[in-house]
Formats: C-alpha cells, structure tokens, sequence
C-alpha cells in the first residue's frame, strides 16, 4: 500500500495532505525518515510514525448522525473551547478515531457523516464532486415567485460571490409567517443559506439537513447516530468518485448487496 494512503486509512489526513507531510519529512516507516512519494508499506508488518507518533491502521468506519443543534461539529471527545458540546460526545461507545465530515452550523441539525477514513473524507467535501445535500429550510414571511426564481437562478452573497444554481427547489408547505421550503446544494459555502436567505430579505428560522446523497435521517432520532454497512460505505465511496476497497484492504470484506430499500 502506498504510503499516502495508508495515511488516509489510518484517519490522519487525505492522501494529498499526507503527501506533504511526507516531503515535509514528518513521517517515518521502520525508523528512517521517507521523503518520497508512492514508497510502499506493508500495514501489517511496517511500523509508520508521523512527528515521531506510531500510526496504527483502523479498520475504516462510517456513522451517519441525525445532529442535533446547540452541538458544535468537531473531533474533540467532550465540549470545544467554549465549552459547547460536539458531536463526538454523543458517540462515548466509538472507539475509532473518527471525526465530522464537513460542517453543520452549531444551530443546524440533521444529517452529517463521521468517519476515520481520511480519503472519503477529502472527497466528501472536494467541490469538484458536487456532493448533492438536501435541507428542509424555514423561511420568515411569505417567500413569492420572484424569491424562489432568484435562490434557483443564484444570489448574491454579501462577500460578493454569486451562489451557484439549484436544481431542485420547491415549497413544502407555507403561511404568512413563513415558508418551509426542500432544497438541494451541490455547493458548500459558509452558512451558504442562511446568507442566501439574508439576500432575498428572509431571515432563516430553521435549518435542517435531511439527507447526503440518499443517505437520509429521516428514520434516525434526533442525537442518534448509526454505522454504515460495508456495503453502504462501498456505495457512498463510488458516489464520492472512489473506488470501493478491495477484499483484503481495510474496509474491504465482501458483503452482500441488499436490494431496493432507503438508505
């Protein structure tokens, strides 16, 4: 295995992050410094040190949790450095060294994937992929045509950049006092739309992100999480433009193919 993935299996970073520690000279396999891109190693005879710390190979797992808000999306075991709770202090039985993939705002709820495996996490949330996230957002006041047009077409943030198009938007339900609407970003600014909504004059009141993909939580309490099947995590690797793992590698025991079903 090349060095730079085992890296990203063993969850320390993705496989183009690992490459410069690797030039940087921070990481040694079986006592000497590698300085050299696609050397190999052996995952279960090499013994590999990144800053002088062994790195052991974990089996790579994937949790999709239904968050809560008033939880911060970080790694840390317990609160951040404010003392906020994170999402991680919901999972005390994981013993994976696991960590959010992306962010979800400290008041948004909804889906969000954990995961040690470095690699999907890279292109889970690499823009070129275009990952499909679809949000159930709460709209103060009465959006009108004019409104929906204007979120489809894209809007004008207030830094200046221009949102990218929405394929799918529609109204879910509305009244006077507000609008619930479904949409679905390829695109992952920051607070991407509760800004958006600032820009059309409607204040966000709600925010819940119901599905990655069609991986949904629909079925997942609230604070509640659930690990992927290895069937599931092959799937959500092709759709993320990897290749599955292979039988042999982490993450690569052969598992039937369950048919039909919401994931």
């Amino acid at each position: 295995m090349r060095l730079q993935k085992f890296l990203a299996h063993a969850g320390v970073c993705s496989r183009r992050a690992g490459e410069a520690l690797i030039e940087a000279g921070r990481v040694s396999v079986d006592g000497r410094i590698v300085r050299k891109l696609g050397t190999t190693v052996d995952p279960t005879r090499s013994v590999v040190r990144v800053d002088g710390r062994i790195v052991a190979l974990e089996e790579p797992v994937v949790y999709l949790m239904n968050k809560p808000d008033d939880v911060v999306c970080s790694a840390e075991p317990e609160t951040d450095d404010r003392g906020r709770p994170t999402v991680r202090s919901l999972l005390p039985g994981v013993r994976e060294r696991i960590y959010p993939v992306g962010r979800l705002d400290f008041r948004t709820k909804g889906a969000l994937f954990l995961t040690n495996d470095g690699e999907l996490a890279a292109a889970l949330t690499h823009p070129r992929h275009r990952v499909p996230k679809t949000y159930h957002v709460k709209f103060q006041g009465r959006l009108s045509e004019a409104d929906l047009e204007a979120l489809r077409r894209g809007v004008r943030l207030d830094d200046g950049v221009v949102t990218a198009p929405i394929e799918e938007l529609f109204v879910l339900g509305e009244t006077e006092a507000n609008t619930w609407v479904q949409m679905t970003l390829h695109q992952g600014l920051n607070r991407q739309i509760r800004r958006m909504g600032d820009a059309i004059g409607h204040f966000v009141l709600k925010l819940v992100r119901v599905a990655i993909f069609d991986f949904t939580v629909e079925d997942l309490p609230e604070g509640k999480a659930r690990r992927l099947e290895p069937h599931e995590v092959a799937r959500l690797r092709r759709l993320a433009g990897l290749s599955a793992p292979r039988p042999g590698e982490p993450g690569g025991r052969r598992a039937r193919r369950r048919r039909g079903g919401r994931r």
